[in-house]
Parts: structure tokens; C-alpha cells; sequence
């Protein structure tokens, strides 16, 4: 038996929200007026069905109208998308940006995870919550990590309404309320008010472009606070004219201006919004060599350069576009996996957020290359300047022909869609991505198949993270074997770096691969006392001060019986409570777990379980339970179905193993 809702009714305002998106239902089956014409036949059962990947930016359309999403509007949004009501309530309830349940339209997402907890989230949430009560008109919600690690501890407010400026170009004079008053995509391809692109799947199909037009999503605004204090944070989400500017991208790179750097050269040099700059600083040479090369050739170099994904799986990029472009079955997709949710990284953020056109550019080169006219740009939801500054860059390089119909006169088409995330750990694996965006609960499938021969849509589909297309760039510009000729043989060009914790400066940095950590953290400034070095974040491992000669490249890392993951370090020094660090990981991967596997479902909970038993003991009381994390543990990396469980037990394991974490 289906789920149903009952009498509920969406109001005036849901109502509003849900058809700026999708437009005004165009009969009683989808929520109109009943008219005559009703009772005889029922129509656009199959165009509804087929928009079923509308199902999240209309969720996302309530939550930044309202704040939440009621009964009522679930069932109108099912209505008019023809979407099972226990199916769409899946979906709403698998998010932890979304809620169900009643909410004001402020909320306080305060960061509680590992560069936060060291930095002193705990006390910070606490005192907050005790001075925010129900009468403030503010709900506070600890989260997991916001991506602003070099800022820890950080907040982010989100208020819901209309009350928010219009999406603009924003620049650092502007209060962070007004400077992220964001445009919500809607099917929209991240356009700006006016303009067109979006098109439903059955017509890009057909297509392979943008034509055609959706509503546009409602407004909703954000303020950043990071790092916060009790008093900063509180002031952003009650007052919103006291919110502090957020600094600019730049301020999270240290090395920033270094003209020697490769990914990093434009960020602080060129102005982010304008496309202009952008192209005085090198931008679209790569795009025209890849039309003058052809897309084999493209795929020939990136093949050549040794590229591979920086996300942390490490597969030969080359190998992946070649194989997609292979495929017979059309239309092919891009996917620009931009939800960096692992703890500790924020690279991605700092690309997006100080050099957008670079990525915009990167997606293009990487569909030319595949055969793919239609790019999505999946951005987690906690990212609003990077949304703004993405979706103003698509604008512009849709209006000087750098998208759309004939990219640089080139008759070749293509465009991208933003599509936003909604706090979802798990929508950082390729196919629970996939799920994601066509409006399903964000789980991973089984492979085979491999998304390369069905993917987003059941099509041939290449899916990238950020870093990894706009290393593209230096790839087309300088040529494949420049290119190769930095890092070491076996890992090549640069790699970004999100260093944070117990060091005197934060942020990303790029080194080429080879360099050890010891380099690195000298870079930052490792504090004394040094007690530990996280690598890879919450699914890495933990080394010793003694083992800061490790290379930072993938086979050095392996070889140290470690890993380098998306290239997090973490640096605690003996002030941080090694033990707690160890729970709020095994807490993430428990609230992360989508469910779907046992190994992971039960495991998460069970090693979360152990970890509370032994925090406050050591030796021989704390052996069994030591014993039995290492089944779990065990039982977790050989039978879940995705590397979130295979993954889950490795911080933790290394802690007890190579720090003597419990001894």
C-alpha cells in the first residue's frame, strides 16, 4: 500500500513555489481547477513522469520558500510530477538540509566536525543553543562539515522567503546576506533571471541542447561565519545586517599570487566575475586548441598527461572519456561531481569560488572530448557563493557564445545545468550522483554497469570532480608531455592540498605530486607538539609526527599503508582528545550510511556503539571491544556495496594501530 497524505493542502505560498518552477499545472490531475474537459480524458501523464528529475529543485524550491516541506506541498509536488508520495517522501527525508517536520525559516547550521571540533565547535554550538531559544525565531542544527575548514569553526545561516536580494554579481564590500542571495536552480541551467537553457530530458535528448524555458526557483539568503564565535554567530542569523563579509577566495590560499602555480595562478589575480579578465589571463586557450585538435586528439593528450581522478579513486581519466565517447548509445552525459563532502576538503570550493570560468571551460573540453551535449554541475547545497559565482559564469558564457548552440562558432553544442545538492555525504559516489539528479534517493547501484556504458539517465555518462577537469587546462596549454614532466612518473602534474587544523596557515595549497608531507606542513606552519596527521579525511588514515617523510603521491602513500584520498591533511597537536576525534568519525559515517547495505547500515551503528564504551578506557578493559571493532571493521570493508562502508573503519583502525590510540 502506497503512502498517502491524507486532507492535506499545500498553501497559497507552496503552491507559488513549486509552479515558479515548473509553471501552472495545466489540469486537475496535476492541481488545477477542475474543469469539464477533466472528466474526459487524462493527458501529459508521460511529459510528468518524464520531469520525474525535478523532483529535488522542487524540493529544494519549497525548502527556500518556506523553510520546510509540509504534507500538503509534498503531495501537490507528487501531483504534478506524477511521483509516488512514499517515493518523494523517501527522497524528501533522505537530505539533512530538508525537514519534514515544522521549522522556522531561520536555521543555524553550526559545523561540528573535525577541523571544527578541534577548533572548539562543541563549546560553540553549546553556548549557542543555550542563548537561541524557541522565541528567537532561529533554529540550530549541528552539521557536518561545511567546507570551511581553514576557517574553523564555522556556521553557515540559511533564511528562508523572498526577502533575499536577486542573485547578482557579488563583490567583498557587500554584507554576506546580500552578497549570497542566491538563485536556487530550477531546471534552469543555472541562469540568470532572463534567460533560457533549461530543457526537460525528453526534449535534450532529442536536441542535445538548451532550448526551451522552466520556471525559475524563489530566492533564499545566506550569511557565512567562520570562523565564528557565539556572539558573530548569533548576530548573523538574528540580525542579518550585523553578518560579516565573507573574505575573499583568495584569503583560503597562501600561496596566492605565486606565479609559478599551475591550477591556483588566477585565483587573487583575476577578477572571478568577470569573463573578460578571465580571458586576459589565459582563459578559453585550452577550449580553442581542443577544437583545433579534434576530441580524439583531446582524448589522446589527457591519455598522454597521465591524468588521473583527483577525487580519490585515482582511475585513469583518459581511460574513462575514452570509453564513454565509445559508446554507441546516445545521448552522452558530463557530470562535474562538485559535492566535496568529505571532512576536511574544501578545494573544490576555493576553485569555484575564485576562478568559475575555468571550470565552465574544463566541462566544455571534457564534452567535446566524450560526445556529450549536456553538462550537469551537481554543487553541494552548503556552497552558496560558489553557486552564485557558477551561475553567473554560465550566464555570461552562454551570452558570448562560449555555451549553448555553437560554442565558438564551432557548430558544436552544449550547455550545463546546476543542479544542487542537499547535505548528502553519500551523493559524493558516482552513482548514488546519479540517483540524485533523475530524483531518486541518492544510493549507490551495483556495478556492472559501469556508468560509462549507463549512467545518469541509464546513458553513457563521464563523471569528473573539479579538480580533476581543470587540470584539463594546464593539459591542453602546455601539452601532454610538459604536462607528465611534473610530480613523478607515476603520479603527474600538481595537486591541491586542504591543510588545516592545528597549523598557523590554513588552506589549499599546490605542490607537485612527490613532494613529502613534511614539505607540505612546513608550508603551513605544523605547531609544536604535533600528535597526529590526518590523511584523506574522515575515510583516510592517521600517521605519526616520526612519518612526515612520506611522499604525497598515490603509490607513496599505499605504500606507507596509508592513503592520499582527495588530498586532505589534517594536523592535531596533543591539545586535541584524540578519542573524541575517533567518534565524531564513526558519528559521521553512521548519520552518512544511505542504509541500503547491511555491513554499512549495521556497522557504523556498532562501531559507533564500541567507541562509546572504550572513550574513557584504556589497556585491557578496552581489548574486547577493540577486538570486536576490528570484525566489524573487517565485515564493513569486504561486503558494503560502495566505499563509504569500505572506507568507514580506516581512521579509526589506523588510530588504535599506528598511534596507540587506546594504549
Amino acid at each position: 500500500m502506497d503512502l498517502r497524505f491524507g486532507d492535506s493542502k499545500p498553501t497559497d505560498e507552496e503552491r507559488a513555489a513549486v509552479d515558479a518552477l515548473l509553471g501552472p499545472p495545466e489540469s486537475s490531475w496535476e492541481g488545477a481547477d477542475r474543469s469539464d474537459a477533466d472528466l474526459r480524458w487524462a493527458r501529459g501523464g508521460r511529459e510528468a513522469r518524464d520531469r520525474r528529475d525535478q523532483l529535488l529543485p522542487a524540493l529544494h524550491a519549497l525548502n527556500d520558500r518556506v523553510g520546510w516541506i509540509s504534507e500538503g506541498a509534498l503531495d501537490y509536488v507528487c501531483r504534478r510530477l506524477t511521483v509516488p508520495p512514499a517515493e518523494a517522501y523517501g527522497v524528501a527525508t533522505f537530505y539533512a538540509m530538508f525537514s519534514v517536520r515544522p521549522r522556522p525559516a531561520t536555521v543555524l547550521h553550526v559545523c561540528t566536525d573535525l577541523a571544527c571540533t578541534a577548533a572548539g565547535a562543541s563549546r560553540l554550538c553549546a553556548v549557542v543553543e543555550s542563548r537561541l531559544g524557541p522565541e528567537s525565531g532561529v533554529k540550530v542544527e549541528r552539521s557536518p562539515c561545511l567546507g570551511l575548514c581553514e576557517r574553523a569553526p564555522a556556521t553557515l545561516v540559511i533564511r528562508a522567503g523572498e526577502s533575499a536580494r536577486p542573485a547578482q554579481e557579488d563583490t567583498p564590500a557587500r554584507p554576506a546576506f546580500e552578497d549570497e542571495a542566491v538563485q536556487a536552480e530550477g531546471g534552469s541551467g543555472g541562469a540568470a533571471p532572463g534567460d533560457g537553457g533549461g530543457t526537460s530530458r525528453s526534449s535534450e535528448a532529442e536536441s542535445g541542447g538548451g532550448k526551451g524555458r522552466r520556471g525559475r526557483n524563489t530566492l533564499h539568503a545566506t550569511a557565512i561565519c567562520a570562523p565564528a564565535t557565539p556572539d558573530r554567530a548569533i548576530a548573523a542569523a538574528t540580525a542579518p545586517e550585523s553578518a560579516p563579509t565573507e573574505p575573499a577566495p583568495e584569503a583560503a590560499v597562501p600561496q596566492a599570487g605565486d606565479p609559478t602555480l599551475t591550477l591556483l595562478h588566477r585565483i587573487g589575480t583575476a577578477d572571478p566575475t568577470s569573463l573578460d579578465d578571465y580571458r586576459a589571463h589565459g582563459g578559453y586557450t585550452a577550449l580553442r586548441r581542443a577544437f583545433a585538435l579534434g576530441p580524439a586528439a583531446v582524448i589522446r593528450e589527457v591519455t598522454d598527461a597521465g591524468l588521473v581522478g583527483r577525487g580519490g579513486a585515482a582511475f585513469p581519466t583518459g581511460r574513462k572519456w575514452q570509453a564513454t565517447a565509445a559508446q554507441p548509445d546516445h545521448p552522452h552525459y558530463l557530470v562535474c561531481n562538485a559535492d566535496e563532502s568529505e571532512p576536511g576538503t574544501f578545494k573544490d570550493r576555493v576553485l569555484m569560488e575564485g576562478d568559475p570560468y575555468a571550470l565552465v571551460e574544463a566541462m566544455t573540453i571534457a564534452a567535446y572530448a566524450t560526445g556529450a551535449h549536456r553538462g550537469y554541475l551537481y554543487l553541494r547545497g552548503e556552497y552558496p557563493r560558489a553557486l552564485a559565482r557558477l551561475t553567473h559564469a554560465i550566464e555570461q558564457a552562454r551570452t558570448r557564445g562560449l555555451l549553448g548552440d555553437d560554442v565558438l562558432g564551432q557548430g558544436y553544442a552544449f550547455d550545463i545545468e546546476i543542479r544542487r545538492g542537499a547535505g548528502a555525504y553519500i551523493c559524493g559516489e558516482e552513482t548514488a550522483l546519479f540517483n540524485s539528479i533523475e530524483g531518486r534517493r541518492g544510493e549507490p547501484r551495483s556495478k556492472p554497469p559501469f556508468p560509462v556504458e549507463k549512467g545518469l539517465f541509464g546513458k553513457p555518462t563521464v563523471e569528473n570532480n573539479v579538480e580533476t577537469l581543470v587540470n584539463v587546462l594546464p593539459i591542453l596549454t602546455m601539452g601532454a608531455e610538459a604536462y607528465a614532466a611534473i610530480g613523478t612518473p607515476t603520479s603527474t602534474g600538481p595537486k591541491l592540498f586542504c591543510v588545516s587544523g592545528t597549523v598557523a596557515r590554513p588552506g589549499v595549497y599546490e605542490l607537485p605530486f612527490g613532494a613529502t608531507l613534511g614539505e607540505l606542513l612546513a608550508l603551513a606552519g605544523v605547531r609544536d607538539n604535533l600528535r597526529a596527521v590526518l590523511l584523506g579525511g574522515a575515510a583516510g588514515g592517521f600517521v605519526r609526527p616520526d612519518e612526515l617523510d612520506i611522499p604525497l603521491t598515490f603509490e607513496g602513500t599505499r605504500e606507507a599503508g596509508t592513503t592520499l584520498g582527495s588530498g586532505v591533511v589534517m594536523a592535531f597537536d596533543d591539545t586535541v582528545p584524540l578519542p573524541r576525534l575517533l567518534l565524531r568519525i564513526a558519528e559521521f559515517f553512521r548519520d552518512e550510511s544511505c542504509g541500503q547495505c547491511v555491513p554499512c547500515r549495521v556497522g557504523t551503528v556498532r562501531q559507533e556503539e564500541a567507541l562509546h564504551r572504550i572513550a574513557d578506557r584504556t589497556g585491557a578493559a578496552a581489548a574486547d571491544d577493540i577486538a570486536l571493532l576490528r570484525e566489524v571493521g573487517r565485515a564493513m570493508r569486504d561486503a558494503s556495496i560502495c566505499g563509504l562502508g569500505q572506507t568507514a573503519w580506516n581512521a579509526v583502525e589506523s588510530a588504535i594501530d599506528r598511534l596507540g590510540a587506546y594504549e
